[in-house]
């Protein structure tokens, strides 16, 4: 009888150990795996140039944002977008491709930051931007940082001027998207595919630009251009590509493709990936652009 007993108390308490595991299962299958419904979705907004602001809840990180109007002067058509930092909101970042200006505005970064806000960067450029007066997180290639709510990796990017740069993955809300800077064609887009696609938004550069500064010139895109962009979206495995750092004209030494944005719809269709043309100033919808 008391075996028996014993043999009781011992099975209630192993159940009762268990109740917390079923309920939180229970949990799983209600929702279907889905995220509870008071957890924040991640947004985006495209900024100027190559620049997107990454919201969630009151966290913000900021890619390559730019407001400088000197970096292009008259020659870039996108409106300036601001980046002020507001006392209600949370945690700021501020992630960089490379060191370029149109890459690394001091100004935007200065303005998306405030006083408590940190740049996120290669470990390459961490000197540089300390140097600049900021507080400086150096993050080395695939090294996952997790800030606030977001998870940043660095992953490889191509240089048109030979200098270091990287993309960046970031994942948070239940979405991941990768923002490409202005890097040109690379191999590596089948080992980012791989190791961390599908994603829900490729940030692409399209405008294929062609530099005149360096001697002899090369004739070659230091830049993807829209048909690459297309390529390198589906290697990533991208549900949408949105593209980004197009819109000079005019400027010495720097041309770019004609019609980008028709260029990289038709690429895109072809491979059968939607594309979305978000303004600057505006969120995406994370559906793809309609065509006419």
């Amino acid at each position: 009888m008391r075996v028996a007993t014993r043999r009781q108390l011992l099975r209630t308490a192993a159940l009762a150990s268990l109740w917390p595991l079923r309920r939180v299962v229970a949990q799983l299958r209600t929702t279907d795996g889905a995220a509870p419904e008071s957890a924040p979705t991640l947004r985006a907004q495209r900024l100027a140039w190559a620049g997107i602001r990454l919201q969630l809840g009151k966290d913000a990180l900021f890619l390559d944002p730019l407001i400088a109007a000197d970096v292009w002067g008259a020659a870039l058509r996108d409106p300036l977008v601001p980046v002020e930092a507001k006392e209600a909101e949370g945690a700021r970042y501020v992630l960089i491709t490379h060191r370029h200006p149109d890459h690394f505005d001091k100004k935007a970064a200065r303005s998306a930051l405030g006083d408590t806000g940190t740049v996120v960067c290669s470990a390459d450029s961490a000197a540089s931007v300390a140097a600049a007066g900021f507080r400086v997180r150096p993050v080395a290639l695939y090294e996952p940082a997790l800030l606030a709510e977001f998870t940043a990796t660095p992953v490889p990017a191509s240089d048109g001027n030979g200098d270091t740069q990287v993309s960046w993955i970031v994942s948070g809300g239940g979405r991941k998207v990768i923002h490409c800077g202005d890097t040109m064609w690379h191999p590596q887009w089948w080992q980012i595919g791989r190791q961390h696609g599908p994603f829900d938004a490729a940030f692409l550069p399209i405008n294929g630009a062609l530099f005149g500064w360096r001697k002899p010139e090369s004739g070659v895109p230091a830049v993807l251009t829209p048909e690459q962009a297309a390529a390198a979206g589906a290697i990533l495995g991208a549900r949408l590509i949105v593209p980004i750092h197009y819109g000079v004209s005019g400027a010495d030494a720097y041309t770019e493709v004609p019609d980008a944005e028709a260029a990289l719809l038709e690429a895109a269709r072809g491979r059968g990936i939607g594309v979305e043309i978000v303004r600057p100033g505006d969120w995406l919808t994370w559906k793809p652009t309609a065509r006419g």
